[in-house]
């Protein structure tokens, strides 16, 4: 008999001096959690978990990605290549340029916002970090989504996006302006001190809507944060915009 002939023997199947079970059960349920903790394991690193809120801006490029997160361009495709094998971003080639998008906005930003729930409820450190940092930039209630859906239609607000122009490109909220922080201070006489200003940045954890909230109060404008981000306001089914405001 030849050597790589597959020899049934009690209940064994002998190929290639390899042994494997016959009629082995699956059980689905771990090989669903055994999925699942793939997924889970390519969250687990800070630099994923930054690459994805900028990549939930709108779909960017290795080179680009790695510029916003000051890392190497080899760091940045390692990251991104595991978290494509785990099915939380999608690739497409252009070129020379391989462009990365989230593998579906809803669910990815949903499973973010998850985790961000169960961080902030039972781990202390990011309990102090809101209570220190964020609550202290601005201690005022945000504005909800609902509640901005409300002004637009009455046009009793100004809507403020903070972030860089390469993202307001990509996609913004309607009617929004794009002033990017870095250079608010020289901008503020674009924007009107009679209307309450709503401004937004890439997520719940950008400070750049906190910080330029504390900027036009300073200058007395009427200012409140959006509750969230855009990546959150796209998810949700709400308008976006393209290109450059009209």
């Amino acid at each position: 008999m030849l050597r790589s002939e597959a020899v049934r023997h009690d209940s064994i199947i002998l190929l290639n001096d390899r042994s494997i079970p016959v009629n082995v059960k699956r059980n689905p349920k771990h090989e669903i959690y055994e999925s699942l903790a793939g997924v889970a394991g390519a969250l687990g690193h800070p630099h994923r978990l930054e690459l994805l809120e900028r990549i939930a801006q709108g779909g960017r490029c290795v080179d680009e990605l790695a510029r916003g997160t000051h890392l190497s361009v080899a760091n940045t495709s390692r990251h991104l290549q595991l978290m494509r094998r785990a099915r939380l971003v999608d690739a497409e080639r252009r070129g020379k340029q391989v462009f990365y998008r989230l593998a579906g906005d809803v669910e990815v930003v949903a499973l973010l916002k998850a985790l961000g729930t169960v961080g902030e409820r039972n781990i202390a450190e990011i309990q102090s970090v809101m209570r220190d940092v964020f609550d202290k930039r601005d201690s005022q209630e945000a504005v909800t989504r609902e509640e901005l859906v409300a002004r637009l239609e009455d046009g009793t607000v100004t809507v403020l996006d903070v972030r860089p122009g390469e993202e307001f490109m990509l996609g913004h909220l309607p009617g929004a302006i794009n002033i990017p922080l870095n250079v608010l201070k020289q901008r503020t006489v674009e924007l009107p001190k009679r209307r309450t200003i709503v401004a937004y940045c890439r997520g719940p954890y950008c400070v750049m809507s906190f910080d330029a909230v504390a900027t036009l109060r300073k200058k007395g404008f009427r200012v409140r944060r959006l509750e969230d981000g855009f990546p959150e306001w796209k998810s949700a089914g709400l308008e976006v915009v393209f290109g450059v405001a009209a």
